[in-house]
């Protein structure tokens, strides 16, 4: 743990930081000099003279250990700190280095509490992978300093804070291939692979794979894939469509994984996207086996799967989305491509209307999706940007028979059918 940090701090100011406030984030780096006049960043603008700040890094060189550490901490941070501590998300990243983000939490607390504070995040320190720094002001409140625990109170290691442009690429965008979403299957089961101790599930989850599995074998009927929010009718357009063309219906996930979702649900997303991943391969080979006998409908595939994790992974506007046809929108290279993918769509208030009358319960994504209209434009946008093949769009607002009969003609134009 001392060498990996030693590693880290020797580049330590070439690192920006970034803490989420209002839902996107705000950046500032550190320098060994000040040069020129101090300005202080944006994220220290609303505190007050007599508050602390501390942030946190999960440093892990394991990353399913770090991210369920992650996971955990701010569960652990909301119980054990005093009431009225702020805790945001943060994280530290090298831009355009890939696999140089840390993740972690930013801590804002009234002085009277800093004693007790500093006791925990010094608990916290010595017996987890985390780097703990703190941060103080000048008398005048215009520069702000950056101080790294590890090190030894007679050589501690200080660092000025300074403002940082915007980079070009949003912090997560460099650590969401294959971590927030998976282009292959080796790569997903290397994940839950690891889980097998402490995650008992995931060796059922393993076991549904097929012991051979050719997942881009070309079917012999077409597929078309379904994907859209909930709400957008897309039930009861793959059933319509099921029975209009003599069709098999598929979901995916697959009913098989269905025993297991609540428990991958409740882990961090490195590994709750890696489950779900494995679920479009299951989905795939029942897929292939479906296919060789009449066209195939699918309730969902990989767009969906891609399309929530890159906008969970990504805060802030659409902007911060990765730019369109980046790496992060290919389709994976060892997975079956449906002929045909309709995107349903739907007007936000029509949208919101149908579920409140359907009075079901909702994912916490699809919670998120009612709440804040970003994630919600993200998700969307993402949709839009995934290739391979891409999305279709189709209005959802007209009657149920109508957008059957829009769909229909999407398919037999696209598929022959």
């Amino acid at each position: 743990m001392a060498r990996h940090l030693k590693l880290l701090v020797q580049r330590w100011s070439s690192r920006v930081f970034s803490v989420e406030v209002d839902a996107a984030p705000r950046y500032f780096g550190v320098r060994e000099q000040l040069r020129g006049e101090p300005v202080p960043p944006d994220v220290f603008s609303e505190v007050q003279k007599q508050d602390r700040c501390y942030s946190l890094l999960v440093c892990s060189g394991d990353r399913v250990t770090g991210d369920r550490f992650h996971w955990e901490l701010r569960d652990r941070l909301q119980t054990q700190l005093p009431p009225g501590s702020g805790l945001r998300s943060m994280s530290s990243f090298i831009p355009d280095q890939k696999g140089s983000l840390l993740k972690g939490y930013f801590l804002q607390s009234r002085a009277g509490n800093s004693s007790l504070i500093e006791d925990i995040l010094t608990d916290l320190e010595q017996r987890n992978p985390v780097l703990v720094c703190s941060y103080s002001q000048s008398e005048d409140g215009q520069q702000w300093t950056q101080c790294l625990w590890y090190q030894s109170e007679e050589n501690p290691v200080r660092f000025c804070v300074v403002p940082s442009e915007t980079p070009k690429h949003h912090p997560s965008v460099l650590n969401m291939i294959n971590s927030d979403v998976f282009y292959s299957l080796e790569e997903a089961c290397d994940v839950l692979k690891q889980c097998g101790d402490i995650i008992p599930e995931t060796r059922s989850v393993l076991g549904m794979l097929p012991s051979s599995l050719d997942a881009r074998r070309k079917p012999d009927f077409p597929v078309i894939v379904i994907e859209g929010l909930d709400a957008t009718g897309k039930t009861t357009l793959t059933e319509s469509l099921r029975d209009s063309l003599g069709a098999t219906l598929l979901r995916s996930p697959p009913q098989c994984l269905s025993a297991w979702r609540g428990r991958f649900d409740r882990e961090p997303p490195l590994i709750r996207r890696a489950f779900y991943a494995v679920g479009n391969y299951i989905t795939a080979e029942q897929i292939n086996q479906e296919a060789s006998k009449s066209p195939v409908i699918v309730d969902r595939f990989w767009h969906s799967t891609a399309a929530y994790a890159i906008a969970t992974a990504v805060t802030g506007p659409v902007s911060n989305l990765p730019h369109e046809g980046a790496e992060v929108y290919r389709w994976p290279g060892d997975l079956l491509q449906p002929s045909l993918v309709i995107l349903l769509t739907l007007d936000p208030e029509e949208r919101k209307r149908r579920l409140r009358s359907r009075g079901l319960m909702k994912t916490d994504e699809e919670e998120e999706l009612d709440h804040n209209k970003l994630f919600r434009l993200r998700v969307e946008e993402a949709y839009r940007r995934i290739g391979g093949p891409a999305c279709t769009a189709l209005d959802a607002s007209p009657s149920a028979d109508l957008v059957l009969q829009q769909a229909l003609l999407l398919i037999r134009a696209k598929c022959h059918l």
